[in-house]
């Protein structure tokens, strides 16, 4: 790959890499010319201008637009122009990019756990205490999980907007005549690994079909998302040594694949299905739970079913709970000049942003706002409201350069307990695939050359 300049400074290849920080070993860096930034241009030419780039689509996508005329509506006299890019290493890739060309947004989203990546990378600006309570934002008002699992060196460089946890969706009407209702209409415990058998096995002689579901075919995140959940209840460990090492624990992993097992061998769980499907299984009735993300509130909202939301249960966690989860948080990529008045106004958009976390929540992922999250309105959103205490024991997926949502770390684990769940390996063989594909990651040297610049 030749050098490539941008804005009088030499790009070389190993610049590059390091931009593309978070992308898989085997990831290809996509169209490393200048026309990879054609059309994303951040309009400095504008004095009251302001750039926001995004990954969001479907309903997230709706609800960060009103947010975004929300924040043009208060402040007309900027010109904000908004970007929204493909999910994944795709969007990661042309953030590096551009802002290592310098030409960055002022404002962009990223998953906290690539937060990590592009900070190590230089890629993102410091966001000083000091200045920050000068725009209204203070740590005390924000989540304290998602804050302090964003912070580097004990400083901060992503605001966090939300947590978006695992969680259990369940349908009211064949719980209730399974009778997984207490009196006041809301799912009984499911906090041990008989009680949630116990649960799927009563949902099923209601539904004739299945007890729950869970996407599996094609799917690189959600068989690591349920995997995590259980895992972490065990207090087990993936990786360490900033992804340099991988320290599974053998006995707590094969306690919770022969436990995803379980489920599916027995017919309680289907053991082949994708993530669309899952999705009609259980808007049609077909299932009584169905395991994902919150963000498929929207989804069961539209199909107007009877349904509601709770925690993933704590199968294994005792008095401890965890799930997996992640955070969208708010960040300003490395700016190549400095200017005083476009800080400000990207500060302005990133409050204006939390404060209208009422639209956001509405999606269903938990405010990272305190203010908004800790109001009797939040509390009066149901069933969003309910799952709210999943912040505090989200895990988040190791910190590695290969790591964080979307990532080959994801695929790799996800492809290994897919092959469990739907029976194509025994759980010792897809567990032993799954650590020499992480050891492959984490020897492979890092992108990222030096750390922060």
């Amino acid at each position: 790959m030749s050098d490539f300049t941008g804005s009088g400074a030499g790009l070389r290849r190993r610049d590059l890499l390091r931009g593309a920080a978070g992308l898989g070993a085997g990831a290809v860096l996509a169209g490393c010319s200048a026309p990879v930034l054609s059309g994303l241009g951040t309009g400095r030419e504008s004095a009251g201008s302001l750039d926001f780039w995004n990954l969001f689509g479907g309903g997230d996508g709706v609800r960060m637009t009103e947010m975004l005329d929300g924040f043009r509506a208060a402040h007309p006299g900027t010109d904000l122009k908004a970007v929204t890019l493909a999910w994944g290493n795709p969007y990661y890739t042309k953030l590096s990019l551009a802002t290592l060309g310098a030409k960055p947004p002022d404002v962009a989203v990223a998953h906290l756990t690539r937060a990590k990546t592009l900070i190590a990378s230089g890629l993102l600006e410091q966001l000083p205490l000091d200045e920050l309570a000068r725009s209204g934002i203070t740590p005390d008002k924000l989540d304290p999980t998602a804050w302090r699992a964003g912070l580097v060196d004990g400083k901060a460089y992503a605001i966090p907007l939300d947590t978006h946890p695992f969680v259990m969706f369940y349908n009211t009407d064949v719980c209730e005549k399974a009778g997984l209702l207490d009196s006041a209409g809301k799912l009984t415990s499911l906090d041990s690994a008989e009680k949630f058998t116990d649960a799927m096995r009563r949902a099923k002689q209601v539904t004739k079909t299945y007890g729950g579901v869970v996407s599996i075919n094609g799917d690189s995140a959600t068989p690591w998302r349920i995997f995590q959940s259980l895992y972490s209840q065990l207090g087990g460990q993936m990786l360490a040594d900033d992804g340099a090492q991988v320290v599974i624990d053998r006995g707590k992993a094969m306690r919770v694949l022969t436990f995803l097992r379980s489920l599916t061998s027995s017919g309680l769980v289907p053991g082949g299905i994708d993530y669309q499907g899952a999705i009609a299984t259980f808007a049609n009735g077909q299932a009584g739970f169905y395991f994902q993300g919150e963000w498929e509130i929207s989804t069961f909202q539209t199909a107007e079913m009877p349904f509601s939301m709770t925690l993933f249960p704590n199968v294994f966690g005792g008095g401890r709970y965890a799930v997996q989860a992640d955070s969208h948080t708010l960040v300003i990529p490395k700016q190549p000049d400095t200017d005083p008045e476009r800080r400000d106004r990207s500060l302005t958009l990133i409050k204006s942003l939390l404060d209208q976390s009422k639209t956001w929540a509405q999606g269903g992922h938990i405010p990272a706002w305190l203010p908004f999250r800790n109001s009797a309105a939040y509390r009066a959103m149901t069933p969003n409201s309910a799952y709210a205490a999943a912040a505090q024991g989200a895990v988040y997926d190791p910190q590695g350069w290969y790591s964080g949502s979307g990532s080959n770390f994801e695929i790799v684990t996800s492809n290994a307990v897919a092959t469990v769940l739907g029976g194509q390996q025994q759980p010792g063989a897809a567990l032993a695939q799954m650590r020499d594909q992480l050891l492959d990651l984490a020897g492979t040297p890092s992108p990222i050359e030096g750390g922060a610049r």
